[in-house]
C-alpha cells in the first residue's frame, strides 16, 4: 500500500495536512448546523400507552426516562425465538453501554428495546457482559408503531414502511435510534428518529477506521466481517 501511495516531506507533509484541516473544520460546522436543525425538527406527540418488560419488571414508556426529561432508545434488532441478538446492532451496543452514565449527567436515559420477549434478551445480555438496560416490546405495538419489525406479509411481499420510505425492510426486524422529551406535566413526544446508515455515526470504531490508511476496507460489501465480540477467533 505504501509503494502506491504518495510520500513527501515533513514540510509538505504539513502543508496538505493544514489544507484537509480547513476541509475538516468546514464539516465539524455543517455538522453542527445538522445537529440544530435536528433538534429544531417537530415532536410528535405519544399518546398510545406502551408498556415494556425489562430487568424491574413491565414499566410504561413514561417510566423508562428514570427521572430526565430526555430518553434515547436503540432498536435492537432481536426477535422472537431468533435465541441471539443482531451481530451489528450487538457491535453498536458494544459502543454505547459504557458511555450511558455520561449521558444520565446531560438528563438523558439510554436503553435498548427489542421485540423477542424479555427472557431470550436477558440470556443474551448476560452472554455478552452488558450493562445497559434491555426492555421487550413483545405484545405491544411499539416496534412496529416505529416501523422497525414487520409482520410475515411485508416481509414476503418485500414492502413495509422503513426508513421513512416504502420499501423492502430484508427481515423481520431493523435496526434504529429514536428519542422521546417528556415535559414537566408529563407528556410524552418523539423528537427525532433516524434508521439504516442513519446510525452509522453513532458505531465508535467505524470513525476511528476511517482515519486509518485502509480505512473500513469492506469493499463495497458492508460490514460483512462483524462478529458478536465472543466469536472472534473461533
Amino acid at each position: 500500500m505504501a509503494k502506491r501511495h504518495p510520500v513527501v516531506s515533513g514540510k509538505d507533509w504539513l502543508a496538505a495536512r493544514r489544507k484537509l484541516l480547513a476541509k475538516e473544520k468546514a464539516f465539524t460546522r455543517s455538522r453542527d448546523k445538522l445537529a440544530a436543525a435536528r433538534r429544531a425538527l417537530p415532536w410528535q406527540v405519544v399518546e398510545k400507552q406502551y408498556s415494556f418488560e425489562g430487568r424491574d419488571g413491565r414499566q410504561t414508556l413514561a417510566e423508562l426516562f428514570d427521572g430526565r426529561s430526555q430518553l434515547i432508545i436503540y432498536h435492537f434488532m432481536f426477535g422472537p425465538g431468533w435465541g441471539e441478538g443482531c451481530p451489528h446492532c450487538s457491535r453498536w451496543a458494544d459502543s454505547f453501554d459504557g458511555v450511558i452514565v455520561h449521558l444520565n449527567q446531560r438528563d438523558v436515559m439510554m436503553v435498548a428495546v427489542s421485540h423477542a420477549p424479555y427472557a431470550e434478551l436477558a440470556a443474551y445480555h448476560r452472554r455478552m457482559g452488558w450493562r445497559f438496560k434491555w426492555l421487550s416490546s413483545f405484545g405491544s405495538d411499539f416496534n412496529f408503531d416505529f416501523n422497525v419489525s414487520f409482520k410475515p406479509e411485508e416481509v414476503k411481499r418485500k414492502k413495509a414502511f422503513y426508513n421513512f420510505v416504502v420499501q423492502d425492510p430484508g427481515i423481520s426486524e431493523r435496526e434504529g435510534v429514536s428519542v422521546f422529551f417528556k415535559d414537566p406535566k408529563g407528556k410524552l413526544f418523539r423528537t427525532y428518529s433516524t434508521y439504516a446508515r442513519g446510525i452509522d455515526a453513532f458505531s465508535v470504531d467505524y470513525q476511528y477506521l476511517d482515519i486509518v490508511p485502509k480505512g473500513r476496507d469492506e469493499r463495497g460489501r458492508g460490514p460483512y466481517w462483524v462478529r458478536r465480540h465472543d466469536e472472534y477467533g473461533k
